[in-house]
């Protein structure tokens, strides 16, 4: 990309819509360019942040990782999403690690600019502080889910929270273990979920996709608690 397609692109996202033509061309000088192919880590946890993301093609998941190599996914990001906002403003570590799941291509605000921007510019300290929010009360859900629910109920919410209408669609990489690995269990749990889903004429899996049949049911089971 280009100098003028780097600012074209920072001035459709919500942080930096408000900044005039001098900041978002400051910030085209200060943003770097990198592509990453499928399966390789964009960034690990515990590494110095370089600064803000923002994806420009492809997806990739932010995961965090235990010693036994244990996965929990955070959230997924793709075109137009910002990430790493923690890791810039909580003292310039990254906080996950960072996989590309297709593809990606990124760009990357230094961390030291963003900063001067952010003290120059109330509207986008307040968007940084907005979102920041946001992933403060994603968390405390993520917490919740994990603590409160059954791996049933927490199967069920994924399913109705990834649908558009009653249709799922199933990237190449929207495998059974990456759907535990999302919901905090084990492959073989999310197995023996689908299959009683399926058994129930709740959902009807198709390579591409998940057909859900009966989302008021479903949406009973993704309300139970343990």
């Amino acid at each position: 990309m280009n100098k003028k397609d780097v600012i074209n692109l920072l001035s459709k996202i919500l942080y930096f819509s408000g900044l005039d033509s001098t900041a978002l061309q400051l910030i085209s000088e200060a943003t770097l360019q990198h592509t990453y192919e499928e399966g390789q880590f964009v960034f690990m946890e515990g590494e110095p942040c370089i600064g803000l993301y923002v994806v420009e093609q492809g997806w990739a998941r932010a995961v965090k990782i235990s010693a036994s190599g244990r996965e929990q996914v955070i959230r997924f990001v793709g075109p137009g999403d910002v990430f790493n906002e923690v890791g810039v403003m909580a003292g310039g570590v990254n906080v996950v690690t960072v996989e590309a799941m297709e593809p990606l291509k990124l760009l990357i605000i230094q961390r030291d600019v963003l900063l001067d921007l952010v003290d120059q510019h109330p509207t986008l300290a307040k968007a940084l502080i907005e979102n920041l929010a946001k992933r403060v009360l994603y968390a405390m859900n993520l917490v919740a889910g994990l603590s409160l629910h059954s791996v049933e109920s927490r199967l069920a919410r994924f399913l109705l929270t990834q649908a558009k209408g009653n249709i799922i669609s199933r990237k190449k990489w929207t495998t059974q273990a990456f759907i535990a690995s999302q919901i905090g269990t084990v492959p073989v749990v999310v197995n023996r979920g689908f299959s009683s889903f399926v058994e129930n004429d709740l959902i009807e899996l198709e390579r591409d996709q998940i057909q859900i049949l009966n989302q008021q049911e479903l949406q009973k089971i993704a309300s139970l608690t343990e």
